[in-house]
């Protein structure tokens, strides 16, 4: 058997293991397409995949396909999602999905190559993809295609262990992309074929902004409500055993409650003032006068004016300031050129609250930006509840319908929106389902009502009706 038709062989065979339906009597999900001919396989457009069962088997076509271009010899193949030369005519709405470029982009290695954009086929592949060595017996064909493929990636051994992975994962995109998975076992195969490339951390959160604090000092955790920013702040000065100083901005906060002010003496008969001296000139005096690593953890930074309530001390927040001539008056008697060597400043800030106030790029390029993205707690699990402690679980099930439908539908900036983690951990049934009622159902109607995550309207819907009985819609 030679080395296309084995391929040919087992991407057949992934389709069915998948959920594809094939043969007359149960509807085809989809019709096999090859041109795989002596000549063809000279570099003059040899191909062979999948494409929408509507289609014809040979000629143009419409919508999205999956598509193998191989090489008689031993040298490497390209995979790709493809759209036909005829353009789009059911799959436009799909190729503006932000999952849809999620999907694939995940299974993209160095090597490969991914548009921006998969509704653009104008725009040809780029020169620093399709002048790779391991394609130049393939040039022809490339250009050919080149404005009609958004993801490729170069399969250098197609029978390999190595190279049926990345074959199996490009057709479990695509089954999830065609809907053809039914039943539990299809969608484990699916996930399965899937995992081998999801994107892992080299280190976790605390490892990379304990290291990044080590850098800059000055470091604030941004991500949706319930991710867990103002507790992984304390477990990162505990970490460095520092000395901890803790406050929550909010809309009047001001440079004489965060620094120094004057006050009037309440207990006093007479209308005398006080120094009022504020966490910061605190932390500062700890760092100045003993040994110790002190954290300044701000929760809720972009609550306040923070120009306002930083004023001339703005000017200390400078990543690695040397000595200069410039001191600045944290307090009477209390002047400094420049922060201590054992402060930090650890600011959380709420990416989705729209309210909240914007931070100027003055401002911006002092501090480093760390985004604690939504992520489950012990892992994907099949079960319904992961347990976390002997009181609470985490309900991972109701969780992941949320990601699935964020991760789909919602643009860059909408993800910044998701609820974390904490939102679905309860110590019961009820106790969760009263939290979808009363927190998470009443949030996402929020941001539909602003115009917000439009497209999955109806998937929210769905998942709400089926959950709670509740519609989004009066």
């Amino acid at each position: 058997m030679s080395k296309i038709q084995e391929v040919r062989d087992y991407i057949n065979a992934l389709a069915i293991s998948f959920g594809a339906k094939v043969g007359q009597e149960h509807g085809n999900s989809y019709i096999e397409r090859k041109n795989i001919g002596d000549d063809a396989l000279n570099d003059n457009g040899a191909y062979f995949g999948f494409v929408e069962p509507e289609e014809s088997t040979s000629g143009q076509y419409h919508d999205f396909s999956l598509v193998i271009f191989p090489d008689k010899e031993d040298k490497s193949y390209l995979i790709c999602l493809g759209i036909g030369s005829l353009g789009f005519k059911n799959d436009y709405e799909l190729a503006t999905y932000p999952g849809v470029r999620r999907l694939f982009k995940s299974l993209v290695s160095e090597n490969g190559y991914c548009k921006s954009d998969f509704t653009d086929i104008e725009t040809s592949l780029p020169k620093s993809f399709t002048g790779k060595p391991e394609l130049s017996h393939l040039k022809s064909t490339i250009i050919r295609y080149t404005k009609f493929l958004p993801v490729c990636e170069i399969v250098n051994k197609p029978t390999s262990e190595e190279g049926k992975k990345v074959i199996a994962a490009f057709t479990a995109a695509y089954a999830r992309l065609r809907n053809w998975p039914n039943n539990k076992e299809h969608r484990k195969a699916v996930e399965i074929a899937l995992s081998a490339f999801e994107k892992k951390n080299v280190s976790n959160q605390f490892d990379e902004v304990i290291e990044l604090m080590t850098d800059r000092k000055f470091v604030i955790l941004q991500g949706p409500p319930g991710t867990g920013k103002t507790r992984l702040a304390k477990k990162l000065a505990d970490g460095i055993r520092a000395k901890v100083f803790f406050t929550q901005f909010h809309a009047e906060t001001s440079y004489s409650d965060f620094i120094y002010g004057l006050r009037p003496n309440t207990a006093s008969n007479t209308l005398l003032y006080q120094d009022a001296y504020g966490i910061f000139y605190n932390a500062i005096q700890h760092a100045l006068n003993t040994e110790d690593d002190v954290v300044l953890i701000i929760d809720e930074i972009n609550r306040a004016n923070l120009a306002n309530v930083l004023g001339p001390v703005f000017y200390l927040f400078e990543h690695k300031m040397e000595d200069s001539d410039v001191e600045i008056e944290i307090a009477p008697g209390l002047k400094i050129n420049k922060l201590p060597n054992n402060f930090y400043v650890i600011g959380t800030m709420n990416t989705a609250d729209r309210s909240l106030a914007v931070v100027d790029f003055a401002l911006r390029r002092r501090f480093a930006w760390y985004t604690v993205s939504p992520q489950p707690i012990g892992g994907k699990s099949s079960k319904k509840e992961t347990e976390i402690d002997d009181i609470n679980s985490f309900y991972n099930e109701d969780y992941n319908a949320i990601d699935s439908i964020f991760n789909w539908y919602a643009s860059s900036d909408e993800l910044s929106l998701q609820p974390g983690q904490g939102y679905f951990i309860a110590s019961n049934d009820e106790e969760m389902t009263a939290r979808i009622k009363y927190e998470i159902f009443p949030l996402i109607k929020e941001y539909l009502q602003e115009g917000l995550l439009r497209s999955a309207k109806e998937e929210f819907n769905t998942y709400f009706m089926n959950r709670i009985s509740l519609s989004l819609v009066d």
